[in-house]
């Protein structure tokens, strides 16, 4: 799939990102994926790409850009090594609900101008922390989002007054997460609160619980599960082939 890198301005600077379409001169309907803690890197362009062979035009942001230069993160051992644990939970800090929304913005006006890209509504996807902010931007931009999608997401349903969950009244979107199993941050009670709040608010959605870790449909995740990241692609496949096509 081509795929090149660019950059989008915003209010506090430039995002780096990545952009990946099918053959063709399309246009595709427009979907942002945002990565997990890790941040934007190789692997994200991969998947980027595999969504964009189904027929989307993928944008991927480094949604840490205001630490310029960062150093990437090792997945495998981040978790457990105290000072690089550290820097990590510290730049996820910084993107905060507020971010998220100023920046993807900025990213659909880069969408809508494209001439590759379906004029309208947009898709998001993420995964962890990402997955928290595909659901918070159809909370806080709802007029531009016509799915969401949310994978190994966690804290979708917190005591955090920036929880997505507080934002169902405003989501005019479709949304669907998928969760994991034993996973403190997306637990089956909050599932069940998750589940009330996008009832009460007639927001149409899937919740399904995924018999896989954390972090099973990222390949450089140490708990990457094969099984469960396929179910994952034909669950984006279904869901955005019928919301976005």
């Amino acid at each position: 799939m081509p795929t090149i890198k660019d950059s989008i301005s915003t209010p506090d600077g430039t995002c780096a990102v990545t952009f990946a379409t099918p053959d063709g001169s399309g246009p595709w309907p427009g979907v942002v994926m945002y990565p997990d803690a890790g941040g934007a890197r190789a692997t994200f362009d991969e998947m980027a790409a595999q969504l964009a062979s189904e027929g989307y035009a993928v944008l991927v942001p480094d949604v840490y850009y205001r630490d310029a230069g960062w150093a990437p993160f090792e997945m495998a051992t981040v978790f457990k090594d105290e000072d690089e644990r550290a820097r990590l939970f510290s730049m996820i800090s910084k993107v905060t609900p507020d971010i998220m929304a100023k920046d993807a913005a900025a990213f659909f006006d880069y969408l809508e101008q494209r001439p590759d890209v379906v004029d309208g509504k947009f898709g998001t996807t993420g995964y962890c922390m990402g997955g928290r902010t595909s659901l918070v931007v159809a909370g806080r931009v709802p007029e531009r989002v016509a799915a969401a999608m949310s994978f190994h997401g966690g804290g979708l349903a917190s005591d955090d007054p920036g929880s997505p969950h507080l934002l169902a009244d405003k989501i005019q979107a479709a949304v669907y997460v998928g969760g994991a199993k034993d996973d403190a941050s997306f637990t089956p009670e909050h599932a069940k609160t998750l589940e009330s709040a996008l009832s009460a608010a007639g927001v149409e959605h899937t919740i399904e619980m995924y018999d896989a870790a954390h972090g099973f449909a990222v390949p450089d995740n140490a708990p990457y599960d094969a099984a469960a990241a396929k179910q994952h692609w034909e669950a984006m496949e279904s869901f955005f082939g019928a919301r976005l096509g």
